[in-house]
């Protein structure tokens, strides 16, 4: 039996999914829906989402709705009245009109450990927090956010090299089998979902741009490289210094202990950059990308815009002007 699908999604993680289900024979794929052409880059010039690019790649046909709610889009899903709807990160809530038009439900491929961070960013907030493990998480869709019953799950180590871009890759690697080897099991009754227990519900909005801030008087050496590695790339960290922004792309918490003020540099030389963070801590910073520049190793910061500094320097700004 050929399951017919519906598959809706928007950024990368969702697109091994959708080639997956594509070129598989117990599968059918007649549309998918992802989020409209939007703006990007300096330019402002209409970029498509990496599922319509897959999608287009494949031959498949795109619908775009602005929102999916009473649409023309979601007329035309109704129509084709699918086996199964298969959402990856699509971006919109569906209404329960839309979710009752698969004959054996909507399911939903989430970047977590459910009931752990239901909501927009889940792989962000796992590294932030300082998680060994997240995961991807199979469930039925409902019209609460992430709160439907839990079919299956994926767990994946978070190394200390990892950061949200490295995560999504291998998360969305995670959920092709998670999705493809679950189905048919789903249509045959041979799955059922497992509620989600209310009490160890967390969330995990949308990123806010206060978030990208770094504290060094507040944060340790720890916590500043979950903060920076749970943001890159895609919202990057950053702080003041001499009244120009930082983007922190990676640094490394050091063992060593040191009295001097956070933001205060502790070692400078040709190859290396330690800077003091809270309680004492401090780190080595080893990528950055200073104001107007391009992302760069610290190395070649300390030879070009970096020459100045010296040890015992304030290099980050902190406090009111840091805000």
């Amino acid at each position: 039996m050929t399951l017919s699908i519906v598959f809706m999604g928007t950024p990368q993680f969702a697109v091994p999914t959708l080639q997956a289900l594509a070129a598989d024979d117990r599968f059918d794929v007649l549309a998918v829906v992802t989020q409209p052409d939007r703006p990007f880059g300096r330019k402002r010039q209409l970029k498509a989402s990496p599922v319509k690019e897959a999608a287009q790649k494949l031959g498949l046909p795109v619908l775009q709705p602005e929102k999916i709610s009473g649409s023309e889009e979601m007329a035309k899903v109704i129509d084709l009245a699918p086996d199964f709807i298969v959402t990856a990160a699509f971006g919109q809530f569906l209404p329960t009109k839309l979710l009752e038009a698969a004959k054996y439900g909507a399911v939903n491929a989430h970047a977590s450990l459910l009931p752990k961070y239901r909501g927009g960013a889940p792989v962000h907030y796992a590294i932030m927090n300082g998680d060994r493990e997240t995961g991807v998480s199979l469930m039925y869709m409902v019209k609460k956010m992430d709160a439907g019953d839990v079919l299956d799950v994926v767990k994946v180590p978070i190394t200390e090299e990892d950061n949200v871009g490295t995560m999504f890759t291998k998360l969305g690697d995670a959920a092709v089998p998670l999705v493809t080897e679950n189905l048919e099991k789903i249509a045959a009754g041979k799955l059922t979902g497992q509620p989600q227990v209310e009490e160890e519900v967390t969330f995990s909005p949308n990123i806010a741009r206060e978030q990208q801030q770094l504290h060094f008087d507040q944060e340790t050496a720890q916590e500043l490289d979950w903060h920076i590695r749970g943001l890159y790339p895609t919202h990057p960290a950053h702080a003041l210094s001499d009244g120009q922004s930082i983007k922190f792309v990676k640094v490394r918490p050091l063992a060593e202990k040191t009295t001097a003020k956070p933001g205060v540099i502790t070692l400078k030389n040709k190859k290396e950059l330690h800077v003091a963070a809270a309680g004492g801590s401090q780190l080595a910073v080893e990528r950055l990308q200073p104001a107007g520049k391009a992302v760069m190793d610290v190395a070649a910061f300390l030879n070009g815009a970096g020459q100045h500094l010296a040890e015992g320097d304030a290099w980050i700004t902190i406090g009111e002007a840091n805000a």
